[in-house]
C-alpha cells in the first residue's frame, strides 16, 4: 500500500478538483502513487491509467484509481476512486456535500450496481456511489469535469 497518508478523503477530493484538468502526473503526485497506462481496449479515444492502492490519513483506502484522459482535443479527464478500508456513510458525505441529487439507481442485475448521488460544482459533477453489495458505505467517487 502506497499513499499520501497526510490527506483525508475530503482533502484528497478537494486537492484533486483544484488541479483540473487532470494529468497522470498531477493525480499521482496528489495521491502519492504512480499511475501507469493500462493500454486498455478502446484506447484509441482515451488513455486509461491506473494507480496502486492508497491509504489516506482517515483510514479510507483508495483500492483502485482509474483515470481516463482523451488522446486528442481539450478534455479535462475523468477520474474514479474505488473505496475500501473504513466505511464512509451517507451522512458523512452530506456533511461535505449537502446539495446532492439522486442520479442513478440499481436495476437489479448485480450487487455491484450503485445508487449514485451527484453534486453539481463549479468545475463539473462529483458523484458518490453506494453499491448494492454494501449500501451503507461509499463504494466510489467519480469526478466528471465539464
Amino acid at each position: 500500500m502506497t499513499g499520501n497518508t497526510h490527506l483525508t478523503l475530503w482533502q484528497a477530493i478537494d486537492a484533486l478538483a483544484a488541479q483540473l484538468p487532470f494529468s497522470m502526473q498531477g493525480v499521482g503526485r496528489t495521491l502519492g502513487t504512480t499511475l501507469r497506462d493500462t493500454h486498455a481496449e478502446g484506447g484509441d479515444v482515451f488513455r486509461f491509467f491506473e494507480g496502486t492502492p492508497v491509504r489516506l490519513a482517515d483510514g479510507t483506502e483508495l483500492a483502485r484509481i482509474d483515470l481516463r484522459i482523451k488522446r486528442e482535443g481539450a478534455h479535462p479527464g475523468f477520474l474514479v476512486l474505488d473505496m475500501a478500508g473504513r466505511c464512509v456513510p451517507m451522512p458523512e458525505v452530506r456533511q461535505h456535500y449537502a446539495a446532492l441529487d439522486l442520479t442513478d439507481v440499481p436495476r437489479g442485475r448485480s450487487l455491484d450496481e450503485s445508487t449514485s448521488y451527484t453534486a453539481a460544482l463549479g468545475w463539473g459533477r462529483l458523484s458518490f456511489g453506494f453499491a448494492q453489495r454494501n449500501p451503507d458505505c461509499l463504494a466510489h467517487v467519480a469526478f466528471d469535469p465539464t
